[in-house]
């Protein structure tokens, strides 16, 4: 009878943290380049009373009689599907459409990578992001550029007062990897390498590495189905009920064997 209360337990346990994140996602809707979570269980150990194979008879041999433990909550896995594309008619909100992400240096000297390309030029003319991290390479624009635009293969130009051809300021590269869903989450709308991502691949916008192409002026929204999350919210909430159920009902047994030796 004590497992029940410990597995129900433990399934209370990892629904709570679906729930958790459910919400992160919800909450995140809006967030620019943000990539969806989702919770994935795994079943704990197994309690065997009879081993599988083992001799029943001369002839034959038992199915086993195993006894789970429950459930627990084994991984996040980063969503890397494409969100929607908003049109803001900044020259300076850029979308990727493909695979790559933004390398960004961080104030500790590392590199960063994003989806959200939500950037603006600081009283120096450099390229950042929301919180000020420059985009790598640094691309600066003079105060007194007029025009800019930005290509979809990363080349940044614009003119300027009394030449008669556009000037090139820069251009933008993009960072693809392996395994995008090993990344690393930091906030900030930004992702960090890992062992599991692999080493990142870096490639002018358009290149052979499938880092994609850019849009000047349009933003990629977030990937999030709020639809989706409601329908998991709703099943996280149903198996939690469930699991406490199940408590309840394992309480009621025990109160039952306790008044029979009353």
């Amino acid at each position: 009878m004590i497992r029940a209360l410990y597995t129900a337990a433990s399934g209370m346990s990892a629904q709570q943290a679906n729930l958790d994140t459910v919400a992160n996602n919800l909450a995140n809707s809006a967030t620019a380049g943000f990539r969806r979570r989702r919770l994935q269980f795994e079943d704990m150990i197994y309690q065997n009373m009879i081993t599988p194979g083992s001799p029943q008879t001369q002839q034959t041999t038992s199915a086993g009689l195993q006894i789970g433990l429950g459930t627990r909550s084994a991984a996040t896995e980063i969503i890397m599907t494409q969100g929607d594309y908003n049109q803001t008619s900044n020259p300076y909100d850029i979308a990727i459409q493909g695979n790559g992400f933004f390398q960004i240096q961080r104030t500790d000297g590392t590199i960063a990578y994003t989806r959200s390309g939500n950037f603006h030029p600081t009283n120096q003319g450099q390229l950042v992001t929301a919180d000020g991290d420059p985009l790598i390479p640094s691309i600066t624009i003079p105060a007194n550029a007029q025009n800019v635009v930005i290509s979809q293969y990363g080349v940044v130009s614009g003119t300027i007062p009394g030449q008669a051809v556009p000037a090139q300021f820069g251009t933008i590269q993009l960072a693809t990897f392996t395994n995008s869903g090993g990344l690393q989450s930091l906030g900030g709308n930004l992702f960090a390498q890992t062992d599991a991502s692999g080493v990142p691949i870096t490639d002018n916008p358009g290149g052979n590495t499938g880092v994609g192409t850019l849009q000047q002026g349009y933003l990629e929204g977030s990937n999030v189905d709020v639809v989706s999350e409601f329908v998991q919210m709703i099943l996280a909430q149903r198996a939690y009920e469930s699991n406490s159920k199940v408590v309840h009902v394992a309480d009621d047994m025990y109160s039952q064997i306790n008044g029979m030796v009353r």
